[in-house]
């Protein structure tokens, strides 16, 4: 009988023990909210330069357009978000799970509305036209001259950041990297129809639009100039790389980025926040947007490898509730479709970081009164 009793009492202690052990790995950590930031799909070139032969008419529906190309990365980039968060959103669409806005662009909200087709084909009783395997979903979004998360960077209502521009231009490691490329810029200068202070001016954007006219032209199988060689291209893109951190980070980082891309930091931190304590049931907010808004967003963050985002490109913040009640942010990176996303580790921090020290860590780009700090 004694015999019997201790065993029952060792086989309960280690089936306790057995059972401790197993309910973390069967509860598992929770996913409670995600926010995707994507730049849009292809598109037409945004403008041109002097010397191109390639003009406006040659473009469907005219510069800055979604392509169909870029319809097509958009509703994959929507079927890979379905497959991602298959256990975790609705397999139809609900309103109240997922909230969409775009910045105000045809392109950006074309967007939007691909990618939506993609993540939430309708079903069942959402099917209103057995012909179409599409449902319309509300894309949301403020007039540019509003626009103060999305699109960046933010001059016009904002000196500030205009002061420190010029100072970054002026800065040692900018000046140097400019002497280096002087030869090249001189002869870009020359070949694009353009005086070489225009290509210097940080607000005039030429050599950027020049390069993007070149390289969507050769995308899609419009004539480039003979000069425009891979090696001449290469050279372009990774000025133009440093150019856009110069832009955004490298002098006074932290103090650029309270002005541009903390405002978006800001805006994430505030939604996760919110969902450690929301019953809304709301699980996603998707931000359909730009190159610029991903590297200002990355600078920001200081995981900006001056890699320029391609086309629907996807930055993913997930919010996961641990075993332990703590609260945690990942980060992920979708460069191109066959790649699977890779995680960023913001500096100082696990891949998993704690929402608090993820708070703390980001805290000197948070601005606290942005209108105020721009007119300092």
């Amino acid at each position: 009988m004694l015999l019997r009793h201790g065993f029952n009492s060792c086989g309960f202690a280690f089936f306790s023990l057995f059972l401790g052990l197993l309910l973390p790995s069967i509860t598992g950590r929770e996913l409670k909210y995600v926010v995707l930031v994507y730049r849009h799909g292809d598109r037409n070139p945004v403008s041109t330069f002097p010397t191109n032969e390639v003009k406006e008419h040659v473009w469907p529906q005219g510069y800055g357009q979604l392509t169909t190309r870029g319809m097509r990365q958009q509703y994959q980039l929507g079927k890979f978000i379905k497959e991602r968060y298959k256990d975790f959103l609705s397999d139809e669409y609900k309103r109240n799970e997922i909230y969409v806005r775009s910045t105000d662009y045809d392109r950006t909200i074309m967007s939007a509305q691909a990618n939506l087709a993609g993540l939430f084909p309708p079903k069942k009783n959402q099917i209103w036209n057995k012909e179409i395997a599409w449902q319309p979903i509300p894309v949301h979004t403020v007039p540019l001259s509003e626009e103060r998360l999305l699109y960046y960077p933010v001059r016009a209502a904002c000196p500030k950041f205009g002061k420190l521009l010029k100072e970054t231009l002026g800065s040692k490691t900018v000046q140097e990297k400019l002497k280096s490329h002087m030869s090249l810029l001189g002869q870009m200068a020359a070949n694009l129809g353009y005086e070489v202070t225009d290509l210097l001016d940080f607000n005039s954007h030429k050599l950027w639009n020049a390069y993007d006219a070149l390289l969507v032209q050769k995308k899609h199988n419009q004539p480039v100039p003979r000069w425009a060689t891979d090696e001449v291209m290469d050279n372009l893109k990774n000025l133009l790389a440093f150019s856009i951190n110069a832009m955004f980070g490298i002098h006074k980082r932290e103090m650029k980025s309270q002005l541009q891309g903390g405002l978006l930091v800001k805006d994430i931190l505030d939604k996760m926040t919110e969902a450690t304590q929301a019953t809304d049931g709301r699980k996603m907010l998707m931000y359909s947007a730009h190159d610029m808004t991903l590297v200002a967003l990355q600078v920001a963050l200081n995981v900006f490898k001056e890699q320029l985002p391609p086309y629907a490109a996807c930055l993913f913040f997930e919010l996961h509730k641990e075993d332990s009640g703590e609260f945690t942010i990942e980060m992920y990176y979708r460069v191109r479709k066959y790649d699977p996303p890779h995680a960023l580790v913001l500096p100082g921090c696990e891949a998993a970081c704690p929402l608090q020290k993820f708070k703390e860590l980001v805290s000197p780009v948070i601005p606290k009164d942005w209108q105020a700090e721009c007119n300092s």
